[in-house]
């Protein structure tokens, strides 16, 4: 159960030109440019819907925006390299010419995407497989200097839900990051956020066991990132479709919070910030 703990905050996370403060719990709102996503694929595939999307979003109190051009739901079409470029460097313009203070992050575990992107003004690299799908990505990131959120995901994520297996799947994970961390931190990078990966190779007991021991990833002294929003840990769950798991996602990420979340990664900006603000009120 959450245990109403006081964690004490992580550092701040160094941008280029600014910081980003954890005192207090922050939002990532997610913006998808893929025409599959499980949840709002193709909604966002014109410069106006993306302004007001992400309009919205910043107005509801996101600090972050991911944005994402490869679906990573099991089954997806995989795009090349090239073709997530295509798709994301006139957005990250595009955003950056519109919101001036506005916080990018990208989702690819593609070195030469995130290359490209940080160089057309992205601030931070999303990466579900942690630098395991691309060799040359964590070397990539040493270069840009940037932060680097690395996921915990069994498998690839076209077979990651095949069969998922752990003898403590939080043991597990926790062993994982300690060692990915000294390997980033041994190649300079230092400004790094973990995500334990809802959804992505485990089952749905392995998700709320993994939501249930969230504080013992706080170990680290770094951010903490919870992606449960509208996902099948909790649509299968309640015998729903991703449309009606609001409520849903507003529970998981209660719970996050109370165990030690420092970032929710969600498509529902303004109720995760009502999350936010009701537990830390009942933490005082």
């Amino acid at each position: 159960m959450p245990k109403y703990t006081s964690f004490t905050p992580p550092k701040a996370i160094k941008l280029k030109d600014k910081s980003i403060d954890f005192s207090t719990a922050i939002v990532m709102g997610i913006l998808n440019l893929t025409s599959d996503s499980f949840f709002d694929g193709g909604k966002y595939n014109n410069e106006h819907a993306i302004i007001t999307q992400v309009q919205l979003m910043l107005d509801e109190g996101a600090t972050i925006i991911d944005i994402g051009a490869q679906s990573s739901r099991p089954g997806a079409s995989s795009i090349s390299a090239e073709e997530e470029i295509r798709r994301l460097e006139p957005i990250i313009k595009l955003l950056k010419d519109s919101f001036s203070n506005i916080i990018i992050s990208i989702d690819t575990f593609s070195a030469k995407v995130a290359a490209c992107c940080v160089r057309a003004g992205a601030d931070i690299i999303n990466d579900i497989s942690a630098g395991e799908l691309d060799n040359e990505m964590i070397d990539t990131i040493a270069k840009l200097q940037v932060p680097y959120i690395i996921m915990h995901m069994q498998g690839k994520p076209d077979t990651m839900q095949n069969n998922p297996t752990y003898s403590n799947v939080s043991k597990e994970i926790l062993d994982y990051f300690a060692n990915k961390i000294e390997l980033l931190q041994s190649k300079g990078i230092e400004q790094i956020i973990i995500d334990p990966g809802f959804g992505f190779g485990k089952t749905i007991a392995h998700n709320y066991q993994l939501l249930n021991n969230l504080d013992t990833f706080q170990k680290f002294g770094i951010p903490v990132l919870a992606g449960t929003s509208r996902k099948s840990m909790i649509y299968k769950l309640l015998e729903q479709d991703p449309s009606a798991a609001i409520n849903g996602t507003t529970v998981t990420n209660t719970i996050a919070l109370l165990n030690g979340a420092n970032i929710l990664r969600v498509h529902d900006v303004k109720q995760a910030q009502e999350c936010i603000k009701i537990t830390t009120f009942a933490k005082k």
